[in-house]
């Protein structure tokens, strides 16, 4: 049985997951002011930034949710907060949930990303208990794809023309990754025997 009230630290070879907190709003105000957050998550540019009061409001209040669980992305060499990772729109009888990330600028391109949600993954199917993680992806987010493809995410199907982007329509890629998938690859798709749909 999940049980989403308690908020853990997980800790990888190179990531730490932490439960958020009111404190990292400043670095999530920086990171949600970054261009390539704004596009891929779908964020009009000409919307205004949330406040800092507003984001303190919200990550301060994230450890009291019971029915979805937020962690902060923490750089071990640094310690430094970089991103974070969800597990929400918890479907409690059928063991499902939507997973997301958000990871600013300082975390990028050094394979953080790739090991944090593996680490997250796990979580969610060996302590958690849950069957299925999907989530939802625009397909001008190519770096995005690889990443979810390499964790053991499966691309299941499109929603045309989810997003109205720079005058032109843009698809979002709906993709999950399910529980006895990952008892054969546990995050490493590509080393490990084919699984049948």
């Amino acid at each position: 049985m999940s049980d989403f009230s308690v908020k853990p630290t997980l800790t990888g070879d190179r990531v730490v997951l932490r439960p958020v907190t009111e404190e990292d709003a400043a670095v999530f105000a920086e990171i949600l002011h970054d261009p390539d957050v704004l596009t891929f998550t779908g964020i009009p540019a000409d919307e205004p930034p949330l406040s800092l009061d507003y984001l303190r409001s919200w990550y301060g209040s994230r450890g009291e949710q019971s029915d979805r669980r937020d962690l902060a992305l923490v750089d071990q060499a640094s310690g430094e907060m970089v991103g974070e990772l969800v597990f929400n729109e918890w479907d409690e009888p059928n063991r499902s949930c939507n997973f997301r990330t958000l990871i600013g600028p300082r975390g990028r391109n050094r394979g953080l990303g790739t090991e944090a949600i593996r680490l997250f993954l796990a979580h969610g199917f060996e302590q958690l208990g849950l069957n299925r993680i999907s989530l939802g992806v625009f397909v001008f987010n190519p770096r995005a794809i690889r990443v979810y493809e390499k964790a053991g995410f499966v691309r299941e199907g499109v929603e045309r023309e989810a997003l109205w982007h720079r005058g032109q329509w843009i698809d979002s890629l709906t993709m999950s990754v399910l529980a006895r998938e990952w008892a054969v690859h546990r995050g490493h798709p590509e080393t490990a025997p084919s699984v049948s749909s």
